[in-house]
């Protein structure tokens, strides 16, 4: 009698266990971006409809402005199943294979619309599907907005900007068409940037309006450049090891999702932009428009140069034509 008593307690517990909901498993998304940035509130929302169409199984926590590390380091990090999710700029690919940094051609489009129709085609395809070399699963492609300068004194010209310090982002084709300017391209941190340009560590950037307000570099302006001379791409990973631990269902979810999510952040960025030129325009701080003229030998200096170190970049400049 005790025995099937004990047999029935035992059946009723693995019962149990077989009908109670899977475990939670905590995830950690890292990005450099501050919280109010588009990429960071967008990765805020994208963490609570997966958590939602989970059911709480895939709960992700998100690391805004480099809590978790650099880039560099959170490349490491997502490689090693340290951290499982990150919103990433080129800068660690292009190092590692020029192919990726073939989006920052400068003109290669003249605003976020075509940004938006270029990062749908074949060329960001191939380069997505391409992550898994560095032990990372690709969601796609996300984008800040459109590069714009802001500097420290006037500027008339392109001239103007040699032998000026130019807060960059270490990507040697953004190095690049800085050199051909004749300027001192100095990469740093995005946190350190409010603080250089203040006390005059850096004479100007390469920033979107989006954070030229935000974080109100126009404080410190004497003019801002509306040029859209480059488009900025991010690309949302996750570490390859981490993935193959969530479940087939889940992973089809949180794909589906971060499809979703990245399309929208992509999509939003021609009125962002829009709306945050208008703003600047209302400050006391010079808007001058600089087209593809403006920067001429520099940019055909920079299509001679990485035509040939990446032949990927035809391929794009045939798509971009095509738009």
């Amino acid at each position: 009698m005790k025995a099937a008593k004990f047999l029935a307690a035992v059946a009723t517990i693995v019962a149990g266990l077989h009908s109670a909901p899977a475990l939670a498993e905590q995830y950690r998304l890292g990005l450099i971006t501050p919280p109010p940035h588009q990429w960071s509130k967008s990765a805020e929302s994208l963490a609570k409809k997966i958590k939602d169409a989970t059911e709480g199984r895939v709960d992700i926590s998100i690391f805004p402005s480099g809590q978790l590390g650099s880039e560099a380091q959170m490349l490491q990090q997502l490689q090693t199943g340290a951290i499982d999710f990150a919103f990433l700029t080129l800068g660690e690919f292009a190092n590692r294979d020029p192919n990726y940094g073939v989006f920052l051609a400068p003109y290669i489009v003249k605003d976020a619309a075509g940004a938006q129709k270029l990062l749908k085609g074949k060329v960001a395809e191939k380069l997505v599907a391409g992550l898994d070399k560095f032990a990372l699963k690709g969601f796609g492609w996300g984008m800040a907005g459109m590069r714009e300068i802001v500097m420290r004194g006037k500027v008339a010209s392109a001239a103007d900007l040699s032998g000026k310090k130019v807060r960059t982002v270490p990507f040697a084709q953004e190095l690049f068409f800085w050199q051909q300017l004749g300027a001192a391209p100095t990469p740093m941190p995005l946190p350190a940037l409010y603080d250089a340009f203040a006390n005059g560590q850096v004479d100007g950037m390469q920033i979107d309006f989006e954070g030229t307000w935000n974080s109100k570099y126009y404080e410190h302006a004497g003019t801002i450049l509306a040029s859209n001379h480059m488009m900025f791409p991010m690309i949302a990973v996750g570490s390859a090891r981490k993935w193959q631990g969530i479940s087939e269902s889940d992973r089809a979810v949180v794909e589906k999702l971060m499809a979703e999510e990245l399309d929208a952040i992509v999509g939003a960025y021609s009125s962002i932009d829009n709306d945050y030129l208008e703003k600047l325009k209302s400050t006391d701080v010079p808007v001058v428009a600089a087209d593809r003229a403006f920067f001429s030998a520099a940019v055909d200096a920079w299509y001679a140069e990485w035509r040939k170190k990446t032949p990927l970049l035809i391929e794009l400049e045939a798509e971009a034509g095509a738009l």
